[in-house]
């Protein structure tokens, strides 16, 4: 009897000790196996995008539709809508994990997964997920159990995008291993309550499964040191809720995006049994009649710009790298939110925003019931949609970085009392799981959602495009101000330039290309004057997101039905990530820091001698002179009643003739603010390569395996000039401590792989992203253009 009682406390001595175990999190990005048909299989690193390395091929994903979103009654052939790759079909991911002893419970985290996942561990099928944009869960009990065999299914059917989607588990996946008693996943809310220079309220909810003691919050600063705490006793269901008070708080804003750490422990018996913690941005938002849109207090008006999910040549498998550079470029042009559009974001991009400083409407749907594609989400919502407006804010609602939810874009069902239903229904579920932010959606048939009562349902009424009814839709709102949700649409090709200069919402040219003077846009779209008049003459609109900060692959309109189209023309930046002249020009308006003088366009114009060619400046000073090889074309000054002369300076009758022309700045004082060249460009001497490193500070890669360095590929005459009409084919090799991953250069129309160490130069630039390996090391990056027997190398350091 006494050998069983020793033995049985043995036991319960073990249990505890299990149950104490320290919560583990295990990345799961290496090991992993893939497979199209089940059958034969090759190692992979998650995040992973199956189809970007294509071939490209219209075939893939042909549709013969009305885009009815683009006004159009007659179908049409569309070879490149959701970008002309190869994602449509079945994958299949594998991996074992080894699992450290003392653990009961583990938690498979998948951020993303394109799409219909469905999840077997050890045989048996516990999850599945059909909407690939949002983030799941999947417990697993583990005690006793020595390794997981993992398997993951996805199916992608035709005709379900409306752009490209991309193949695979394409975000992180992570492995939570906990006791018995455990921070629940996703329970944790913390929200500021209020929130003033002096003194800060923040509240703090949970819920804990298993055995409990005290549950304590411990908030420290960014040097470590704890502002403020509180702890609270075992309660009966498990749900607690705490409040902290911070004095002389540091608060977030996107000018200062300062973030506490708030560390959650549990309690049982005296011991810690469990840890979780939580970046914390102290801030308040609100939006209002009187105020519009505040953040801590203060008026601001939303200078954002959409964003689609695929990094580029990278297609949609996340990397850290990728995603700093797109917000870290966004920010210095003045940019200060971006919209998830049309779908759930990353943690890993809400973590960046929360860090960097940038504003975010995370957005859910791009249809409900009423399909916008023949296989689209609308054949899940009814079923789905609840549950995933619940793991989207209960994943995300403590990110700083997030001011406002948004429910849906351009939904069909916007002129209907069904509709009103759903959007009061979705709203109302935002606000139980998460009390703090106001909903939005952005809808394009202004006159039915006000008619119906659909826009006057919605916190934040927002209305995409169509600023010339602004007017009358306020007129109509309660509310007593509107949103810009998704503004401009204006299109262009990165340094091409078509004469004559029109403005048109209709035009297309024979090579499939979009001119750079920006004057260019839809039937249904409008230019960037536009809505800045908008913004700047009625308060009551709070900002604005442009459609959008990056070209992205699919959607190539004005050519959808264009081949070889395969990607859009909307970018202020090209598919590359390389500045259009559009990001100047938005950065002289947005960007309030430092001044900005561009000029355009190049002044390399072979055969146009004599010609007019039109000079556009954008810049935040009020009035500039131009001159032409020393000779002025006059002095000109911005004209508030003007559509193009407003927020731009044009000297609209220059002819052409080689050397520079020279731009110089006043402010209305008439002093100088800077100035700006264009050169003529000789013959190609020498080939340039600029490498940047997004993620670091001193120009090197970190050596993990996931760092990424941009090297833009051009080349200069003998005088330095930049050479800007090249179309070179360039090929790179990588030698050392890194490897070649990805290539662009910016061209709607390139058929090149992403994926092959070549690339042509699209006006004059061809952007390589070299990875780095898991070594210290140099990595020796080497360019070479056959065609004129040149090429240039550069080291790039690993740490």
């Amino acid at each position: 009897m006494r050998k069983r009682n020793m033995l049985t406390l043995f036991a319960l001595a073990l249990s505890a000790m299990v149950s104490a175990q320290d919560r583990k999190v295990i990345n799961l990005s290496s090991s992993w196996q893939f497979s199209r048909d089940n059958l034969s299989w090759k190692e992979v690193t998650i995040p992973h995008d199956w189809a970007i390395a294509g071939p490209f091929d219209k075939k893939w994903d042909l549709q013969w539709v009305a885009i009815e979103q683009n006004g159009e009654k007659e179908k049409s052939e569309k070879s490149g809508r959701s970008g002309a790759l190869p994602w449509i079909g079945e994958g299949y991911y594998k991996t074992t994990v080894s699992l450290p002893d003392g653990y009961s419970m583990a938690t498979l985290m998948i951020d993303g997964a394109m799409s219909n996942a469905r999840v077997k561990v050890n045989g048996k099928e516990l999850g599945h997920w059909p909407y690939g944009y949002n983030a799941f869960n999947v417990d697993i009990p583990v005690k006793g159990v020595s390794s997981l065999d993992i398997e993951v299914s996805l199916n992608n059917v035709e005709e379900s995008s409306r752009w490209y989607p991309g193949g695979g588990i394409y975000r992180p996946v992570k492995l939570v291993l906990t006791g018995d008693t455990r921070f629940d996943t996703w329970q944790t809310y913390i929200r500021t309550l209020e929130a003033t220079d002096t003194r800060a309220t923040l509240e703090v909810k949970t819920k804990v499964t298993g055995k409990q003691g005290k549950t304590e919050a411990l908030l420290t600063d960014a040097e470590g040191r704890t502002v403020a705490s509180a702890s609270v006793p075992p309660t009966k269901d498990g749900n607690m809720m705490m409040r902290l008070w911070v004095d002389n708080p540091k608060l977030w804003s996107p000018e200062s995006p300062y973030l506490y750490t708030l560390t959650m422990n549990q309690y049982a018996d005296g011991k810690l049994v469990d840890s979780e913690s939580h970046k914390v941005g102290i801030r308040t938002v609100s939006v209002s009649k009187e105020g519009g849109f505040m953040l801590n207090g203060k008026s601001r008006k939303l200078k954002g710009v959409c964003l689609h999910h695929d990094l580029g040549p990278l297609g949609a498998a996340e990397n850290k790298a990728a995603l700093i550079r797109q917000i870290k470029t966004m920010k210095e042009m003045g940019c200060d939110a971006i919209r998830t559009a049309h779908n759930m974001p990353s943690t890993m991009q809400m973590d960046l925003c929360d860090s960097l400083g940038m504003m975010v409407m995370a957005e859910s749907f791009d249809m409900w019931i009423y399909p916008k594609c023949k296989n689209g989400y609308a054949k899940y919502f009814k079923e789905w949609a609840d549950r995933d407006i619940t793991n989207l804010v209960l994943h995300h609602r403590n990110h700083p970085s997030i001011v406002m939810w948004s429910i849906g874009n351009e939904i069909p069902e916007q002129w209907s009392e069904e509709g009103v239903k759903i959007s009061r229904h979705l709203q109302d579920l935002c606000h139980r799981l998460d009390p703090s932010r106001t909903v939005t959606q952005g809808m394009d048939r202004a006159e039915d959602a006000l008619k119906s009562g659909f826009a006057q349902v919605m916190d934040v009424p927002g209305f995409n495009y169509r600023v010339h009814k602004y007017e009358k839709n306020i007129s109509q709102l309660p509310q007593g101000f509107l949103l810009g949700s998704e503004t401009a649409s204006t299109v262009s090709s990165r340094g091409v330039y078509k004469f004559p200069v029109v403005v048109s919402d209709k035009t297309v040219y024979d090579d499939g290309q979009c001119s750079s003077y920006d004057t260019e846009y839809c039937s249904w779209s409008n230019l960037p004057d536009d809505d800045w008049r908008c913004q700047e003459d009625y308060p009551w609109v709070i900002g604005e997101f442009v459609w959008t900060g990056y070209d992205y692959l699919g959607e190539p309109t004005p050519y959808d039905t264009y081949w070889p189209s395969r990607s859009s023309y909307f970018g202020i930046c090209d598919l590359a990530g390389l500045p259009k002249d559009r990001y100047y020009m938005y950065r002289s308006h947005w960007n309030t820091a430092s001044h900005t003088v561009h000029l355009l366009p190049h002044w390399t114009w072979p055969g146009r001698e004599g010609k007019t060619t039109p000079v556009y400046c954008y810049t935040d000073a009020p009035e500039a002179e131009l001159f032409v090889n020393g000779k002025s074309q006059g002095r000109v000054k911005k004209q508030k009643d003007s559509r193009l002369d407003r927020f731009r300076l044009r000297w609209n009758n220059v002819k052409y003739e080689p050397g520079e022309i020279r731009v110089v700045a006043y402010d209305s004082d008439g002093t100088v603010m800077g100035e700006a060249t264009q050169k003529t460009a000789g013959k190609p001497a020498r080939m340039v390569l600029d490498v940047e490193c997004p993620a670091s500070a001193d120009g090197s890669l970190a050596a993990n395996g996931d760092d990424l360095a941009y090297v833009t590929v051009s080349f200069v005459d003998a005088n330095g000039t930049f050479c800007p009409t090249l179309s070179d084919n360039i090929t790179l090799s990588v030698e050392g401590a890194g490897t070649f991953e990805a290539a662009c250069n910016g061209d709607a129309t390139s058929l090149q792989s992403f994926k092959n160490p070549e690339m042509k130069l699209f006006s004059g630039k061809a952007v390589f992203v070299v990875r780095s390996g898991k070594k210290p090391g140099d990595i020796k990056v080497t360019a070479v253009s056959n065609a004129r027997n040149m090429q240039q190398s550069t080291v790039i350091k690993t740490r």
